[in-house]
């Protein structure tokens, strides 16, 4: 009688064991569902600006229409962002996006290439100006490797925040003038960093990014940048959102010559 009354109990308290582990087992699962949902939305909500994005760049979409959806867009993506657990990144962090150059390395004379003009985000692929600093590598022979060390030079973040959009098909027969290129939004300052003419894109779509990432290789992709007169460059643009979310060109030379190498 005793014997069964042990046996009895003792199979009370592994049955207990089994649905402890099977409910940690359910809780851990929910877990990493609510992980990936989390993560996913974030992508969800850059693919959105990133249609809206190739919208404006294609001229399909009309500029009251477009700021609108970006007042609508960008503070969603930026709640997101700091929910994931982003970070501000202030100009102190900020490092020289291409590896193994510096600040000698930028286009023009103390920065004279920065030429914003008329520009207007809203033109799209048919903007006026060059609201950028080019940024050029060692590249003679144009095959979009640094001629000292044959490698491809790696497009580095000059900032953290997150890509909003992003170009990774081109040919040489496209009119679009960036080519390959990231944007990248940055919700502590508020900006939108732009690398153009690259020739292989190592970000996707939502993905957090920090400071001196790798991003990109430089390459000539873009409809002026492939012709042979253009030397090999890294095309790098700062648009500031104003207080209506009106994105506004900034010059980012004295931005670029204290940034870490």
């Amino acid at each position: 009688m005793n014997n069964l009354i042990l046996i009895t109990f003792l199979f009370f308290i592994i049955s207990c064991n089994e649905n402890e582990v099977k409910k940690t087992e359910v809780k851990e699962t929910s877990l990493i569902i609510s992980k990936v949902n989390d993560s996913s939305k974030l992508v969800e909500l850059c693919q959105n600006y990133q249609r809206l994005s190739n919208l404006i760049r294609d001229n399909k979409i009309k500029s009251n229409l477009a700021l609108k959806e970006i007042q609508i867009q960008i503070p969603k993506i930026k709640q997101e962002y700091y929910r994931q657990g982003g970070k501000d990144w202030k100009e102190n962090t900020f490092v020289f996006p291409l590896q193994g150059y510096n600040f000698s390395a930028i286009g023009g004379k103390n920065g004279s290439g920065y030429l914003p003009n008329k520009y207007d985000f809203f033109d799209g692929n048919k903007h006026l100006g060059h609201p950028a600093h080019d940024i050029f590598i060692n590249d003679k022979d144009q095959d979009s490797k640094d001629d000292n060390t044959n490698e491809y030079v790696n497009v580095l973040s000059f900032s953290g925040g997150v890509v909003i959009a992003i170009e990774n098909n081109w040919d040489s027969s496209s009119q679009l003038r960036g080519g390959k290129y990231i944007w990248i939004f940055d919700p502590c300052s508020n900006s939108l960093f732009y690398y153009a003419h690259n020739s292989k894109i190592m970000v996707s779509c939502g993905q957090i990014i920090l400071p001196g990432q790798t991003i990109a290789k430089v390459g000539r992709s873009g409809l002026n940048a492939f012709k042979k007169r253009s030397p090999s460059h890294l095309h790098f643009t700062k648009l500031k959102l104003d207080d209506n979310f009106y994105p506004r060109p900034i010059d980012t030379y004295k931005e670029l010559l204290k940034a870490k190498k």
